[in-house]
C-alpha cells in the first residue's frame, strides 16, 4: 500500500485555463479547498501539504512583474488560519502548513502548532523550510539571507528548542479534577532552561499539549545537509528527485542515514512529489503529453521562470543559443540541480524548451497510472507520491475519483482510515 499527498499553495487557483472556472475570484476563500480536501479523502490521501513563501519573486527580469502578471507565486495568502478551516469540514485527512524557521521563534511555533493540533482534533503537520531568498529575510527586517549550511545548523537548533516545548508538559499533566480543584498537576510541568548558539528559551508552553503532542513533521531538503535534517526530525519527506535511478538513490541515502541518527528506514515516509494528468483513454494522454512536449515558447518562458526563483540567478539574462552554464547558489541548491539535469553539452534554449517535471510524470488512464506507480514504488523504495499543482476541480476529480478509485481497487491505496490522528494513520502502514 502507498501513502498519498497533494502539494499546493494558498494562492490563485485556477486561473488562465480551460477549465478555472471563477478561480481568480475564489482563491482567497476556503470552499475551493474543502472542496478538494474531502474529495483527497474520499480517495484515501494522507495529507494535504500547503507550500508558501513570504516575498514577491523578482529575480527574473529583474522585476517583479512576471510573477504578478502570471500570478506565479504571488499573490499568496498564509496557509496557516485556512488549516483549522479544513479540519472543520473534513474528518481524518492530515493537513499540513509551512513553517520557517528562519522567522519563526520557536517558542511562537511550538505554542502555534499546538493550538492548531487542538483546533483540527490531531490533524496537523509543519513542513519546516530555512527560506532562502533574500527578499523573505529584507522583508522580516534583516539585512542578508545567511549561507545555506548555517540555515540548517540554526533550524537543527530550533527543532531542538521546540521538541523539547512539546515535551514540557508530561503525560498526565492535565488533571480537570473539580473536586480536589485541580486542572493541571503543577509537578508535571517543567521549564526547559533552553541555551545554544542560536536559541534561547526558558519554557514551558502555556498551553497543553494537543492530541498529536508532536505534530507531523514534513521536510523537503535535498541537499546532502537538509537530508540530514530531514533524516534526523521529519516523519515525512517530500522529494524531488528526477528519475527512477535518483528516485531509488534518495531513498536509499535517507535510510542510510536515518539508521545512522539510531531511527529504522520505515519511521519516515518518503514520498516524491509528480504530475499526474489524467485521461480516459490512452489516445487522449497521449495527445497531451505530444502538446505539452512541443509548447516550446511557454516552456522556456516557464522554466527560466522558475530556475530564476529557485535559484537567484536571473533566467532572462542566459544567452538561450549559449551552452548551458555552470551555476552555483546560496538558495535552493537542490532545486538548482534538478535544472541542471541532462544540460550537459546543450544549450540552454535546449534544455529550457521541454517541460522540467517533477521527480516523474504520470500521464495516462488510471489503469496505466496506477500500474506505474506499483512499479517505481517498488523499483525505489518509495512510499508514496506527492502530487504537484494547484487544485482545478476538474483535475482534482480525475485523480480523486478516477485515479484515486482504481488505486484503492488495487489496494495500493487505504480505503479508510483507522485512527483518530494524522500521526496514527501516516504510520498505520
Amino acid at each position: 500500500m502507498l501513502h498519498f499527498g497533494w502539494f499546493l499553495s494558498y494562492t490563485v487557483q485556477s486561473w488562465g485555463r480551460t477549465w478555472s472556472g471563477r478561480g481568480g475570484e475564489e482563491w482567497t476563500q476556503p470552499e475551493q479547498y474543502i472542496e478538494a480536501a474531502r474529495a483527497l479523502e474520499r480517495a484515501g490521501f494522507d495529507y494535504m501539504m500547503f507550500e508558501d513563501g513570504s516575498f514577491i519573486p523578482d529575480v527574473y527580469g529583474s522585476s517583479q512583474d512576471w510573477a504578478l502578471r502570471n500570478a506565479a507565486a504571488a499573490p499568496k495568502l498564509d496557509p496557516l488560519p485556512l488549516l483549522a478551516t479544513i479540519a472543520r469540514e473534513t474528518d481524518n485527512i492530515g493537513l499540513i502548513g509551512t513553517v520557517t524557521t528562519s522567522w519563526y521563534p520557536p517558542f511562537f511555533a511550538a505554542r502555534l502548532l499546538t493550538t492548531l493540533d487542538h483546533l483540527t482534533k490531531g490533524r496537523v503537520g509543519m513542513n519546516l523550510v530555512t527560506a532562502h531568498n533574500i527578499r523573505s529575510a529584507e522583508n522580516y527586517g534583516l539585512q542578508d539571507d545567511w549561507d545555506h549550511d548555517k540555515r540548517y545548523a540554526r533550524a537543527d537548533e530550533w527543532m531542538q528548542v521546540v521538541s523539547q516545548l512539546w515535551d514540557a508538559w508530561e503525560p498526565g499533566a492535565i488533571v480537570n479534577d473539580p473536586v480536589t480543584r485541580t486542572y493541571v498537576d503543577p509537578s508535571k510541568v517543567h521549564p526547559i532552561n533552553f541555551e545554544g548558539k542560536y536559541y534561547r528559551s526558558r519554557g514551558p508552553l502555556n498551553c497543553q499539549p494537543g492530541p498529536q503532542r508532536r505534530p507531523v513533521i514534513c521536510q523537503a531538503g535535498g541537499s546532502p545537509t537538509g537530508r540530514e535534517f530531514g533524516a534526523r526530525h521529519a516523519d515525512t519527506i517530500i522529494a524531488q528527485a528526477r528519475g527512477v535511478e535518483r528516485m531509488k538513490e534518495y531513498r536509499d541515502d535517507i535510510s542510510r542515514r536515518l539508521i545512522a541518527n539510531g531511527r529504522k528506514p520505515q519511521d519516515v515516509k518518503v514520498l516524491f512529489i509528480c504530475d499526474v494528468h489524467v485521461f480516459a483513454t490512452m489516445a487522449e494522454a497521449d495527445a497531451f503529453r505530444a502538446v505539452r512536449e512541443n509548447d516550446a515558447a511557454l516552456n522556456l518562458e516557464l522554466n527560466l521562470a522558475s530556475l530564476s526563483f529557485a535559484s537567484g540567478i536571473d533566467g532572462s539574462t542566459l544567452d538561450l543559443d549559449a551552452p548551458f552554464p555552470e551555476l552555483t547558489t546560496n538558495n535552493a541548491q537542490s532545486v538548482l540541480q534538478h535544472y541542471l539535469i541532462g544540460s550537459e553539452g546543450k544549450t540552454v534554449r535546449e534544455v529550457m524548451s521541454k517541460p522540467i517535471s517533477q521527480s516523474i510524470s504520470f500521464t495516462g488512464t488510471p489503469e496505466s497510472i496506477a500500474d506505474e506507480m506499483a512499479d517505481i514504488a517498488a523499483q525505489t523504495g518509495a512510499d508514496g507520491f506527492l502530487i504537484g499543482g494547484g487544485i482545478e476541480r476538474r483535475q482534482v476529480a480525475e485523480v480523486s475519483d478516477g485515479l484515486g478509485a482504481e488505486l484503492r481497487r488495487r489496494g495500493l491505496a487505504r480505503d479508510s482510515y483507522d485512527w483518530p490522528t494524522f500521526r496514527e494513520n501516516l504510520f498505520a502502514f
